[in-house]
């Protein structure tokens, strides 16, 4: 349990994943974030419109345990979140990589793309 990394996803070292949709990245976090945080109660997502850079804080999520920032996996801005996150966090505990999903962003430079981590590379870091 918590260990499921998808092959057509890119990841970040902060645990977040992306996948790619024409010029737009849809992000959340992944299978091993949901199982170290636990329970999640609580998401404060950011607001449509706003742009953040790689790096960036962009939301937080509230567990029964802790809090966790979720980090700007690239430059770009909020396209869409995900509204049923507010009523239904736990979604992202139950379905990280589907119904989990966090936010969609506009892809502002594809070149950070190739900073994400592979698969493969981000399973090392959490095994």
């Amino acid at each position: 349990m918590g260990k499921e990394v998808r092959d057509d996803l890119r990841y970040t070292k902060t645990h977040e994943w992306v996948k790619v949709k024409d010029k737009v990245a849809v992000v959340g976090i992944t299978d091993y974030a949901q199982g170290e945080l636990t329970d999640i109660v609580y998401v404060e997502l950011p607001e449509v419109g706003k742009e953040f850079k790689k790096g960036e804080e962009m939301c937080t999520l509230e567990s029964i345990k802790s809090v966790a920032e979720v980090y700007a996996p690239i430059s770009g801005k909020i396209l869409k979140v995900n509204k049923s996150l507010e009523d239904s966090p736990e979604k992202i505990n139950e379905s990280p990589y589907e119904e989990g999903w966090i936010v969609e962003m506009e892809i502002k430079d594809e070149k950070e793309l190739d900073d994400l981590l592979s698969p493969e590379d981000y399973r090392k870091i959490i095994s």
